[in-house]
């Protein structure tokens, strides 16, 4: 996933979700395994210690205190009743559902794509219903918005319209699905030489919203937050100049023309919206595609909803922030 807090992974409802590409006599054939979503299926979790006898435990860092070698999935316990000869009956069990329902063997595992994801579903928080709580809000609630805008434009847009929705982000977006695969560079190619346009002017004259999220304000954690640039939950799409480390390390920082440029597109159709930043220049940070959007010469700023509890397995965003994004995008695509 990129960063996350380990201790924040046990004791809570898991799924299980992936993809598992079998081996045939006919070739290979890609099975869809879901399990935990569905009424009556089971779930998953990652156990803890007791609270009886976690003294030497409470007493590490919360970095140290759950170890990623250790973070092991209960999966089942009954052992199977096979006359198969193994040392390991309660692995054997698990082996023939697994095979009984989706036709999978052990040695698949070797081409096999599966994660444990959070059970938790949707939920409005508060006693208004202003936030919703959700595993997964980055970045889906800037890659659905971006989406559903285009989708939802009026008749065709004066200049191309294009919602790239990308891979691998968390990890530094490399790979043939991330931001830095040259997939993106081939389409608009190809765009090009259809309608005779050359690819440096067309790529020169473009400009990109990075629909990401950024950090909301949190009143319990003050002291990492620059209270006056942070934004706030409840206030609108954000506006992101820079991201970065330490600064702006890792960052395209978008140009004030640009800055100007969304300013007035948003103010002039209404759209809810603020300027944010990645909490304290010394506290850390973090990153977006939009750089690697800018190293192709494409002017690009950060734009996207105020999320808390970010890389939790619950994170919260306020449902006007959601909106605001949405007719952000869609005023961007005419512009």
């Amino acid at each position: 996933y990129g960063g996350i807090k380990k201790y924040q992974w046990t004791t809570i409802p898991l799924e299980l979700r992936g993809v598992v590409c079998r081996v045939t006599q006919d070739g290979v054939e890609t099975v869809d395994v879901r399990i935990g979503d569905k009424p009556g299926d089971p779930l998953f979790v990652i156990s803890d210690l007791l609270i009886h006898l976690a003294t030497e435990q409470m007493g590490k860092t919360l970095q140290k205190g759950i170890a990623a070698e250790d973070m092991n999935i209960l999966v089942g316990s009954k052992p199977s009743e096979s006359d198969v000869e193994t040392s390991d009956k309660i692995k054997l069990w698990v082996m023939e559902y697994l095979n009984r329902e989706y036709g999978i063997t052990e040695e698949d595992f070797l081409s096999a794509e599966l994660s444990c994801v959070p059970a938790f579903h949707a939920s409005d928080i508060g006693f208004d219903r202003s936030f919703v709580g959700a595993y997964g809000h980055d970045d889906r609630v800037c890659s659905y918005p971006a989406a559903t805008a285009l989708l939802d434009l009026e008749g065709t847009p004066e200049k191309t319209a294009m919602a790239i929705l990308v891979d691998k982000e968390e990890i530094g977006s490399d790979g043939v699905t991330g931001m830095q695969s040259h997939f993106f560079d081939t389409l608009v190619a190809d765009l090009c030489r259809a309608d005779g346009t050359l690819y440096g002017e067309c790529i020169e004259r473009s400009t990109c919203l990075s629909a990401d999220v950024c950090n909301a304000f949190d009143p319990n954690y003050p002291s990492v937050s620059e209270k006056r640039n942070d934004a706030r939950a409840n206030c609108g799409v954000a506006l992101v100049k820079y991201t970065g480390s330490r600064g702006k390390s890792g960052s395209s920082d978008a140009t004030a023309e640009l800055m100007a440029k969304m300013r007035y597109a948003f103010n002039k159709n209404g759209v809810i919206w603020q300027t944010g930043q990645l909490g304290k220049v010394d506290q850390g940070g973090g990153g977006t595609v939009a750089m690697f959007m800018a190293n192709r010469n494409i002017d690009t700023v950060d734009c996207g909803v105020p999320v808390l509890c970010m890389h939790a397995p619950f994170e919260v965003i306020a449902k006007l922030d959601l909106f605001a994004a949405y007719n952000a995008f869609k005023v961007f695509y005419n512009m």
